[in-house]
């Protein structure tokens, strides 16, 4: 895996793509944690407090074009139409204006820092990543498993049955052992469909193509740049997940992913011969990815094995209603903008 294919790795998205429309409103409450590895793992579960360790419950509705979140003090109102994000202070009651131009930018710039400190830590110098290549692309494979596991059990009320869906990503013609690369899995508790809840997906959806080519639900446009600049190959990965989870008959009441760094044979025999964390990565699928690897799995003694889990999202459906009028996705009457 090259640099080069850094840049676009977080351009793709955990949510399943589909062609259906708005037609229906929805309200649910809903829990999520995004758990990051290694230190910068360290830092965000440190500065979000219980959040960040626990997870936040929030309520999210969506009428037309307008989805609101709302959680303890703070809520987000988003237009579709407008191309605009409303950011509220329940307790000030005041809000903050934000156009998915201005979001667009801001994810740019912190792609760009966090590649650079990346670099900055291999002792490499601090440039600006290039757009991945489709010869890069082409030299990647993915294998997929989906099975239903038989088991079940029921979940906020819902009877669920669980489902796994593993992506591996890795160089082609050799295996995952001699290459390293990437698993993802995804493990989910699927209720009988329920329609209104579709609704959510899909606009989270078209609110991440609008503005960023697709993120991870529940993680901020900072977190992903920062992801996206310590590990390669997501946007394999994200692509082919999408593709499976549309083949999924059912309706998500938790899910958990979680996306591993595997290190290449090479990389675990450098190890074993007492290589330093600061030798320069060596070259290939390993590379950065190695040498991130390496260092978490020192923590978690994950040597022997070469793999590291580096990102955990769960989301939990709590409960489901249809009932969303105008004013529950409208700025709330008495606030003033904040400008």
């Amino acid at each position: 895996m090259t640099r080069n294919q850094i840049a676009g790795a977080f351009a793709a998205t955990l949510l399943v793509f589909s062609s259906h429309t708005l037609s229906a409103d929805v309200r649910a409450d809903q829990k999520t944690r995004i758990q990051l590895g290694g230190v910068l793992g360290s830092v965000v579960n440190f500065f979000g407090g219980k959040g960040a360790r626990e997870g936040v419950v929030s309520t999210v509705a969506v009428k037309g074009d307008r989805k609101v979140t709302t959680k303890e003090d703070t809520g987000q109102i988003i237009d579709l139409a407008e191309e605009k994000v409303y950011d509220l202070d329940l307790k000030k009651k005041t809000y903050k204006v934000t156009t998915f131009a201005e979001l667009r930018r801001r994810m740019e710039d912190a792609q760009k820092k966090a590649a650079e400190g990346a670099q900055k830590q291999e002792g490499g110098q601090a440039q600006a990543p290039a757009p991945a290549s489709n010869r890069d692309e082409k030299q990647m494979e993915v294998d997929v498993d989906t099975r239903n596991t038989g088991a079940t059990k029921t979940i906020n009320g819902f009877d669920t049955h669980q489902v796994v869906t593993t992506i591996t990503l890795r160089e082609k013609g050799k295996k995952l052992e001699q290459s390293g690369g990437m698993v993802v899995t995804t493990d989910s508790w699927l209720a009988p469909k329920i329609a209104a809840m579709k609704e959510i997906v899909d606009f989270d959806v078209r609110y991440a193509q609008k503005v960023f080519g697709g993120v991870i639900a529940g993680a901020s446009a900072e977190q992903m740049a920062a992801a996206m600049a310590l590990y390669p190959m997501m946007k394999q990965a994200m692509g082919r997940m999408t593709a499976e989870g549309a083949k999924i008959d059912g309706t998500a009441i938790m899910t958990t992913v979680t996306m591993d760094a595997v290190k290449s044979a090479e990389e675990i025999a450098k190890e074993n011969a007492g290589a330093t964390t600061e030798e320069k990565p060596a070259p290939g699928l390993g590379g950065l990815l190695g040498t991130l690897a390496k260092k978490n799995a020192a923590k978690k003694g994950d040597a022997s094995n070469g793999r590291t889990t580096f990102l955990t999202s769960t989301n939990e459906v709590l409960k489901v209603a249809t009932d969303v009028s105008a004013a529950d996705v409208a700025v709330p009457a008495g606030f003033k903008e904040n400008k």
